[in-house]
C-alpha cells in the first residue's frame, strides 16, 4: 500500500469513528451553548507537549507504544535512494513531577528493538532524557495571553550506538550528549458552534556534542573504524490542534517540520588499507535533511485524569528523509 493511500484510509477511519462516537455521546440542541473548560477533558495530541506545568506535588505518567515502519525511498540531494524496509518497535514514557506550581521536572526513558531484512535486534534501552520546564504565563478565559513555558532537556547517551559487530540493528541511541531548548505555547479557542479548540505551538532547537565512534555504529561506519562523529543541530516545529467533540472524545492533529544539519563522521579504517600502520582516512557526511509530518489521532478520556490516545504519524520521503508511517498508542495519567 502506498504512503498516501495509507494516510487517506487512516484519516477516513478516524473521521468515521469519531462521527459514530459523537452520535452516541452528543445530544443535539437548537441553542448553541459555549462549552466550559470544566466540560472538556483532554489527553493531548500525539506529538505536541503541553505548555502547562503540573501543580506542586502532582505527577504525570504517559507511556507511548509505537512502531516506526520505513515504507519507501528518500531524496538525497535530488537523487532517489531505496531505504531498507525496517521496523522500530519501541516505547517512550513521560515521567513528570510538579516541583512547584510553575516548575515541573522529569525523566523520559526510551526502549525498544529494531527489525530489518528478517533479522531483529536484541533490544534494549535507548538514550535517557532529563527535563525541566518553567511556566512563564497562564491562559485565562477572555484573555488573549496563552499559556507559555520554556523547556530544557538534556539527553544522556545511555543507548548502545557503536561496537555493534554483526548486529547493526542493536543500535538504540546516538552516543551524544544533547541539549534541547524549547518554547511551548497553548491557548483555547471557542468555535461558532460553542465547542472548544485547544491549540499548541512548540518550537525547539537541539545541539549535540562530538561522539567517539568505534567499529560498526549507527553512523554507518564499519568494523575497523576509529574516529568521531559530529551530529548536526536540529530544529523542530509542531503546530497542533484538538477539537472537543464531547466531554470524552477529542479529535487531534499535529503538523510538524524538522530540519537537521549535516552530521560529519571522520576517522580512519584499517580494513580499507593494506597495513594497520597506514590506515585509510574516512569521512562520511549525511547531508542536511528536512521532514514534514502529520499525526492525526483520536483521544478518549475515561475521566479528567485518565485518557487514551490512538494515532499515526506519517512522514513523506524528503531530502535525506525516508518515508515512514508510525502508528502509536498512549495512555495519559495525571494525579
Amino acid at each position: 500500500m502506498s504512503f498516501w493511500k495509507a494516510t487517506q484510509r487512516t484519516l477516513v477511519m478516524l473521521f468515521m469513528t469519531c462521527c459514530l462516537c459523537c452520535a452516541q455521546d452528543a445530544s443535539p440542541s437548537l441553542n448553541v451553548e459555549r462549552q466550559s473548560l470544566d466540560e472538556a477533558w483532554w489527553t493531548g495530541p500525539m506529538l505536541a507537549a503541553s505548555a502547562a506545568t503540573l501543580p506542586r506535588g502532582h505527577f504525570l505518567i504517559e507511556p507511548y507504544f509505537y512502531d516506526v515502519s520505513v515504507q519507501g525511498r528518500y531524496d538525497a540531494g535530488g537523487s532517489r535512494h531505496t531505504a531498507t524496509h525496517m521496523n522500530g518497535f519501541g516505547s517512550l514514557t513521560y515521567l513528570l513531577y510538579g516541583l512547584a506550581d510553575r516548575a515541573s521536572v522529569g525523566l523520559i526513558p526510551v526502549a525498544g528493538f529494531n527489525t530489518a531484512l528478517g533479522s531483529r535486534s536484541g533490544g534494549g534501552m535507548g538514550d535517557l532524557s532529563l527535563q525541566g520546564q518553567y511556566r512563564l504565563t497562564q491562559f485565562h478565559s477572555g484573555s488573549w495571553i496563552p499559556t507559555t513555558s520554556i523547556v530544557l532537556q538534556e539527553t544522556l547517551p545511555t543507548g548502545k550506538y557503536d561496537r555493534l559487530r554483526d548486529r547493526p540493528n542493536d543500535g538504540m541511541g546516538n552516543g551524544a550528549w544533547t541539549t534541547t531548548l524549547g518554547f511551548y505555547s497553548q491557548k483555547y479557542f471557542w468555535l461558532p458552534n460553542g465547542r472548544i479548540l485547544r491549540g499548541r505551538v512548540d518550537v525547539s532547537q537541539s545541539f549535540s556534542r562530538d561522539v567517539q565512534v568505534q567499529d560498526v555504529s549507527v553512523y554507518g561506519t564499519d568494523t575497523g573504524f576509529r574516529g568521531h562523529a559530529r551530529p548536526g543541530s536540529s530544529f523542530f516545529l509542531d503546530v497542533a490542534g484538538e477539537y472537543s467533540l464531547t466531554r470524552r472524545w477529542v479529535l487531534a492533529l499535529d503538523a510538524t517540520y524538522r530540519y537537521g544539519a549535516n552530521t560529519r563522521v571522520t576517522g580512519t579504517s584499517i580494513l580499507d588499507s593494506s597495513s594497520a600502520q597506514n590506515p585509510t582516512a574516512v569521512q562520511l557526511d549525511s547531508g542536511a535533511s528536512h521532514a514534514f509530518g502529520l499525526a492525526p489521532a483520536i483521544e478518549y478520556n475515561l475521566n479528567r485524569n485518565l485518557g487514551v490516545l490512538v494515532g499515526v504519524r506519517v512522514i513523506p520521503a524528503g531530502r535525506n528523509t525516508a518515508e515512514t508511517v508510525t502508528p502509536a498508542v498512549a495512555i495519559n495519567f495525571v494525579h
